[in-house]
């Protein structure tokens, strides 16, 4: 739950009748219905942005900081799945907001659900790592993504991956976890990389 103060309240962009009329895709409806949630304050939202494996590049980031600033109440968070947190996003603003977010390769729905994988760097810049976490992940999501999971239940489920047995992608916490790990190979005593599977947190 986020807390907040009087001053975000303040900041919050004023509420606006919407103008004119717009076609409402499936693929903005379906956004909205995983990815936002309605404040207690009437009329305001907030949003999440599903970020593939956390990963941001500067042009995103100097995109986001601009919607930041026109669509909230200044502020934007972080949140331990990886993902965004947009506050006091008026709902009319939701769909222009999606709109943006698309142009920059961040309007994917379904965050939270199964195919939102959650792995840390692993190898790719952690000294600890055994394993390419981050790999894996992108290997998982997008093996997911292709399946077109509808099951409500399946897709509640939350894939974690981490790199070595530290745990910093929380692969403990999840419905189906990983974690890296060397075992040895066959024919000598040399260790090869390899995962931990663990089925129900």
């Amino acid at each position: 739950r986020f807390l907040y103060s009087s001053d975000e309240e303040a900041k919050a962009p004023a509420l606006k009748p919407e103008k004119g009329e717009r076609a409402v895709s499936a693929e903005f409806t379906h956004w909205a219905k995983t990815n936002v949630v309605q404040q207690r304050q009437e009329g305001y939202c907030l949003v999440y942005v599903k970020v593939p494996l956390g990963d941001i590049s500067d042009n995103q980031f100097r995109a986001l900081a601009d919607m930041t600033r026109r669509y909230t109440a200044g502020e934007m968070r972080t949140t331990v799945e990886q993902n965004l947190a947009f506050r006091w996003v008026p709902e009319t603003m939701l769909y222009n907001l999606w709109n943006d977010l698309v142009k920059i390769g961040l309007g994917e729905s379904g965050v939270h659900e199964i195919t939102d994988v959650t792995a840390c760097p692993g190898t790719d810049s952690c000294k600890l790592g055994i394993t390419s976490s981050m790999g894996l992940g992108k290997a998982v999501g997008d093996t997911l993504r292709e399946m077109e999971i509808d099951d409500p239940l399946m897709k509640d489920l939350h894939v974690k991956i981490s790199g070595c047995p530290n745990g910093c992608g929380r692969h403990h916490v999840a419905n189906i976890g990983f974690h890296g790990a060397a075992y040895k190979g066959e024919g000598g005593p040399n260790h090869v990389p390899a995962y931990e599977f663990f089925l129900g947190g």
